[in-house]
């Protein structure tokens, strides 16, 4: 068999793991009526601290040590750090199927399968400068429009944009800044 073909049918089958997961999950929070944004939150959490410490790490993909020793350990940090009882499963779930490797993926898709189910979009909006607070709502109310969506906006700041804003929605970027006016009006000089 070509590699190339190995790693294609790798890659759907990653795919298919973490959604196989992340839907999973996003069915108990929704189902248990749980705070999305809280266990996404957690979910977060925990994926920060399995990768700033990496005994923790260790100790969770060592598949040598006994399950019943990973969920004590597991069930410490949850207590030192007050998480829920359902984040807590789901990773101890992940880390007896060995799926430890793959929880960054899972939780980047646990987020997009809660706001698909609950009807958001997440926009990440780029600006050459501060926005009001009143110009942040009008341009979410206008993203709102033209997703059907409620929408959780992520800002950041870039200066080289000169003015206007970049708006990022999934896969679809809408530009309205300056320099992305400037370039469509060179290649309408250019045609």
């Amino acid at each position: 068999m070509a590699t190339g073909a190995i790693r294609e049918r790798t890659a759907v089958n990653v795919a298919s793991v973490v959604g196989t997961y992340a839907r999973a999950f996003a069915d108990v929070v929704v189902g248990s009526k749980a705070d999305p944004a809280r266990m996404l939150e957690e979910l977060q959490s925990m994926e920060g601290l399995l990768a700033q410490n990496g005994e923790f790490r260790r100790v969770m993909e060592n598949p040598s040590i006994p399950g019943e020793q990973k969920r004590a350990v597991l069930d410490a940090v949850m207590q030192r750090t007050g998480g829920a009882r359902p984040v807590r499963n789901f990773i101890a779930v992940i880390t007896d199927h060995r799926r430890l490797p793959l929880f960054g993926e899972i939780v980047k898709q646990v987020e997009q399968e809660l706001n698909d189910r609950l009807g958001f979009a997440e926009a990440r909006v780029i600006s050459a400068r501060q926005l009001s607070d009143s110009e942040k709502q009008m341009l979410e109310a206008e993203i709102a429009k033209l997703t059907g969506k409620r929408v959780r906006a992520h800002y950041q700041q870039e200066a080289s944009l000169l003015g206007g804003a970049v708006v990022q929605v999934g896969s679809t970027i809408y530009d309205g800044s300056v320099n992305g006016q400037l370039e469509r009006i060179r290649e309408q000089l250019v045609s």
